[in-house]
């Protein structure tokens, strides 16, 4: 018997499929078009203490610089009618009860979402008009901090000693972590997200950037200064910066932070500054008794041995801190990169 042959089945020709999948994806498109990346969305915020005389200025000119973007005033107990006049410009007015700048920019830091953020104080000092530069820059180049490096426009801008002492404090942040910003102290940066939802506030009054500072060197974030003019206050606003008192708090904040960030360079110093005060020590002794064979200042060679051990000590605790700051710079790496980059739109 004969095999009986089956019909076969007329083939779709492949060109009428590629030509539906074309047609379908231009449906698509004209259809659903594809969303344009969102303006990433910017926060102003402004710690204020009795600002009454130029927190309205500030929120005014900002606006006009970033029509936008979200003002953020934080009253830190002012006693004027601060909290009063910012609402009347148009800033949103929100309050932290611990008194100190610290306090307050932790409190901001952790409530406001945004992409970018703008930090800069309330006295009306710092050029508003500077800041699209500032954040062109943060978003074009990747940056994660953009620091307004103070050009002063005015003799009154800064109070007698301020200058001299934000040299003298540069440098020595300088000399301790081995590199930093010509202008430390600036109240007037521009954030990332990444670096904001990663950075833990520790400080509580003007020391705070001095910890932001030493936030970007120690996990070598990308950072840059952009010039932007310095004005005097406006008649009525009174500095809350006490050169002396603040100053040895920013001083010790260095040192703190030098203590956290580098133990064993920290103690190693003390160690070894310990140790050479044991060895100056217990050097008369050992040429006593190389030549009279006996010892006879046994106290001085027993305090000569103890502060040898306490050098030691000190060391030995530099190693341990050491490997236990690795381990929180890296938990906030990875803090820091949890967050999404930001794209320049």
């Amino acid at each position: 018997m004969s095999a009986v042959s089956q019909p076969k089945r007329p083939e779709k020709p492949r060109g009428d499929l590629a030509g539906m999948a074309q047609a379908l994806a231009e449906f698509a498109r004209s259809e659903f078009p594809q969303a344009q990346p969102a303006e990433p969305r910017v926060a102003v915020l402004v710690p204020c203490f009795n600002e009454e005389a130029a927190v309205a200025t500030v929120v005014a000119d900002f606006q006009k610089a970033l029509p936008s973007a979200a003002i953020y005033v934080y009253d830190n107990n002012s006693t004027d009618r601060t909290v009063a006049v910012a609402r009347d410009a148009g800033a949103t007015v929100r309050s932290e009860r611990r008194q100190g700048k610290g306090h307050v920019v932790r409190r901001m830091f952790a409530d406001i979402d945004a992409d970018i953020y703008v930090l800069v104080d309330g006295d009306a000092t710092y050029d508003a008009a500077s800041v699209p530069k500032m954040i062109d820059m943060l978003a074009s180049e990747h940056l994660d901090m953009v620091v307004g490096l103070r050009v002063d426009q005015a003799q009154a801008a800064w109070r007698p000693g301020h200058r001299t002492g934000n040299w003298l404090l540069t440098s020595f942040l300088a000399a301790v972590f081995g590199k930093a910003f010509k202008d430390i102290l600036s109240g007037y940066r521009v954030f990332s997200r990444r670096f904001v939802k990663s950075f833990p506030v520790l400080s509580d009054g003007f020391e705070i950037e001095t910890e932001l500072s030493v936030h970007a060197l120690e996990l070598a974030l990308p950072t840059a200064e952009i010039e932007t003019p310095y004005f005097a206050r406006p008649e009525g606003s009174v500095s809350k910066l006490n050169t002396w008192r603040d100053g040895f708090r920013i001083l010790s904040t260095i040192l703190k932070l030098y203590r956290s960030e580098k133990p064993l360079g920290f103690f190693t110093a003390i160690g070894g500054f310990i140790g050479l005060v044991s060895v100056s020590l217990a050097i008369p002794v050992f040429v006593t008794y190389l030549e009279l064979g006996v010892v006879p200042r046994l106290p001085t060679a027993v305090l000569s041995m103890g502060l040898m051990v306490l050098a030691m000590l000190s060391v030995a605790s530099g190693l341990v801190l050491d490997t236990v700051t690795r381990g929180r710079r890296e938990m906030k790496l990875l803090a820091y990169l949890a967050q999404a980059p930001l794209e320049k739109t």
